[in-house]
């Protein structure tokens, strides 16, 4: 297994603004995954990373005991886009490493390989995966150059995250670079009560305990 480092000058955001139409509203951070909520993964993965770490969301009880900051949307109803641009405004550092709160299974050592291409490669905005299953924007950094271009799309009601890679200088992590770090299931989600149960069934099946995650 790769392991990564506490890396310095690096900030990072958990996206958890979505209102979770396809689960009922329920608060998709805080479904149990294993023996932990998402939430509880995610911030092992990231705090093994970065020093500075907020979660986006306009209902900061949902976290108050996690001890970490809570900042709201700059720019309301502006979807993802619109949290990532806020983690940007709000960031200490440069290099921000952004995850949507549906993501349970990723690691610190892909998001350690995220930063270690970002300062690799000076000129690119933005370092984002491409799994399978396409690119992956909301588990991916950004460099605070991307705010002014993200707020624009925000502006010209263009929200989609996918489309901000566009407008950016952007470095794609290609799968053969990812699988070190993809034990199958990496950047699965969870949108649906189907999708929890899956995921909590490939826990089930197939995940081991490592140093880089809270596990089962």
């Amino acid at each position: 297994m790769v392991t990564s480092p506490v890396v310095l000058g690096v900030s990072a955001a958990i996206l958890a603004g979505g209102r979770a139409r396809r689960l009922g509203g329920a608060d998709k951070a805080a479904l149990t995954v294993g023996r932990a909520r998402i939430i509880d993964r995610q911030l092992a993965a990231l705090s093994a990373v970065a020093g500075d770490i907020r979660i986006v969301c306009n209902d900061p009880a949902r976290y108050a005991g996690l001890g970490i900051r809570v900042i709201p949307d700059a720019i309301a109803d502006a979807g993802p886009l619109g949290g990532l641009y806020s983690a940007l405004l709000d960031a200490r550092h440069d290099r921000v490493l952004i995850v949507a709160c549906d993501l349970p299974f990723v690691t610190a050592a892909l998001l350690g390989r995220l930063v270690q291409e970002s300062r690799e490669t000076d000129e690119a905005d933005a370092v984002v995966p491409r799994s399978a299953h396409g690119l992956e924007p909301l588990c991916a950094l950004y460099t605070k150059r991307c705010a002014a271009a993200a707020k624009d799309r925000i502006i010209r009601g263009r929200l989609e995250v996918a489309g901000l890679l566009d407008a950016v200088r952007t470095r794609i992590l290609e799968p053969d670079a990812l699988a070190p770090y993809d034990e199958g299931a990496l950047f699965e989600n969870v949108n649906t009560p189907h999708d929890h149960e899956r995921v909590r069934g490939w826990v089930e099946l197939n995940e081991k305990p490592s140093k880089d995650r809270i596990t089962e």
